[in-house]
């Protein structure tokens, strides 16, 4: 089987190549002739861990190959997955303006029957532009080339796509084609073997099943977060109350770490269209707005906790932070909607200067940030002088530091724990006071 994927972004790529480790033959597009050019040399465009050396085994087999004219590799593919961006537009509604271009490039281009398959996070009811777009460029055309448009949303983490991919919990496929439909159960009968579950649906409720998906895993975040806030107000700890309802088999642990706030492609973009959805279709979406607004908040806990150590705001001005962590998450290179750019803001707003570190993020930190800040060597370097440090991404790097070399290396005492990973004793015998999130500050004895 040959098929095409157009966009090769974090979805786009990511598919492609797994799809090739199976062995379907695989051709990505992108307009972008730069990205292409670097994909060519071996260069990918994000980082994830495992993801380039299953590219470059790949391409050497001769299963994945890389181009920026979709037209050229049409005639020779059964389907073309769709996974160009969907940003957020003013509204908080998904910009559809790529989807559809690719839609009529197909209805332009195409001269026998194909499967178009939406990959990107598209809202319900995209499948049908789509399929309009198509067949208004083939009636231009005077044409009448049988053609198919399914739903196939993604599901999966930054940092560990590769086994979710490969090895998913669940692949969701909506079609209303029998013919769609055996050429997807053709597609992903190597994931089939080991029982793996394809669910196949209608494609309105293919589409609606991403963003349920995300806004229900962005619920829980925001849900504990709340609760978190509330123990800090009455005394009680959020890391005992976690453990005592995860037990409870009906809820279960999974996405009930508070922490400062969740960022990255998927969820703020998918609440945000998943409320516009609703308020188009006259069906507010009460929880999920507060979902979105209890996330906006929890953002500035960080800065909060070091105005609560320092006195006030004012205090901060002339202070130098360390920040641990600049992507939203480990294993990715990625700082969109990433909390450490609000703290990074709001402490340069105070007057205060930062010295960041991250295992991977520094070179997109870079890039939007540029020398508003500096960045360390290695979390070490980061403290050098620091009156305060900030851990705002739990890489794993982080979860065991020497807190006597920090405490040396400081000038200051606070730390802020964004994840709470750390024990607060082992930082008091380091004479340091420590701050997280839901729980007790605890300070050493002076």
């Amino acid at each position: 089987m040959r098929i095409a994927i157009v966009g090769t972004g974090y979805v786009g790529l990511v598919t492609g190549t797994c799809f090739a480790e199976t062995g379907v033959e695989v051709v990505c597009v992108d307009v972008d002739e730069a990205k292409i050019a670097g994909l060519k040399r071996g260069e990918l465009p994000i980082y994830e861990p495992g993801l380039k050396e299953m590219v470059e085994r790949n391409v050497r087999l001769g299963r994945l190959e890389f181009t920026t004219s979709l037209p050229d590799v049409l005639d020779s593919v059964e389907i073309v997955f769709s996974a160009v961006g969907t940003p957020a537009d003013e509204d908080g509604s998904a910009d559809l303006r790529y989807v559809l271009d690719v839609a009529r490039t197909i209805g332009r281009e195409m001269r026998r029957y194909v499967l178009v398959v939406t990959k990107s996070t598209v809202p319900v009811g995209t499948a049908t532009l789509v399929r309009d777009a198509i067949s208004a460029e083939l009636a231009k055309r005077g044409e009448a080339i049988e053609f198919d448009v399914a739903s196939n949303p993604e599901f999966l983490k930054e940092g560990a796509a590769l086994k979710d991919f490969m090895s998913p919990d669940r692949v969701v496929v909506g079609t209303d084609s029998a013919r769609a439909r055996r050429l997807m159960e053709r597609l992903y009968k190597p994931f089939m073997l080991n029982s793996y579950r394809v669910m196949f649906m209608d494609i309105a409720s293919a589409e609606m099943t991403k963003y349920a998906a995300n806004a229900m895993l962005a619920t829980r975040i925001s849900f504990m977060n709340d609760i978190a806030r509330l123990c800090e107000r009455v005394g009680a700890d959020v890391a005992q109350v976690r453990a005592g309802i995860a037990s409870d088999n009906r809820i279960g642990g999974k996405f009930l770490y508070p922490g400062c706030g969740y960022g990255g492609s998927c969820f703020p973009k998918d609440v945000k269209a998943l409320i516009a959805t609703g308020r188009e279709h006259g069906c507010p979406m009460r929880v999920v707005q507060a979902v979105e607004q209890v996330n906006d908040e929890q953002k500035h806990v960080l800065m909060e906790k070091l105005v609560e150590h320092f006195g006030s705001k004012d205090a901060l001005r002339g202070k130098r932070v360390a920040v641990w962590g600049l992507s939203f998450k480990p294993e990715t290179d990625d700082m969109r909607e990433a909390p450490s750019l609000v703290l990074i803001d709001e402490l340069l707003e105070a007057g205060a200067s930062v010295c960041a570190f991250d295992p991977i993020a520094i070179k997109e930190a870079r890039r939007r940030l540029g020398e508003r800040i500096s960045y360390g060597s290695d979390l070490y370097a980061a403290t050098v002088d620091a009156d305060a440090l900030v851990v705002v991404t739990e890489w794993k790097e982080f979860r065991m530091p020497s807190w006597q070399v920090v405490a040396r290396s400081m000038r200051g005492t606070a730390v802020v724990d964004g994840r709470n990973i750390y024990d607060a004793s082992d930082l008091n015998e380091a004479r340091l006071d420590y701050y997280s999130i839901g729980r007790r500050v605890k300070r050493f004895n002076r």
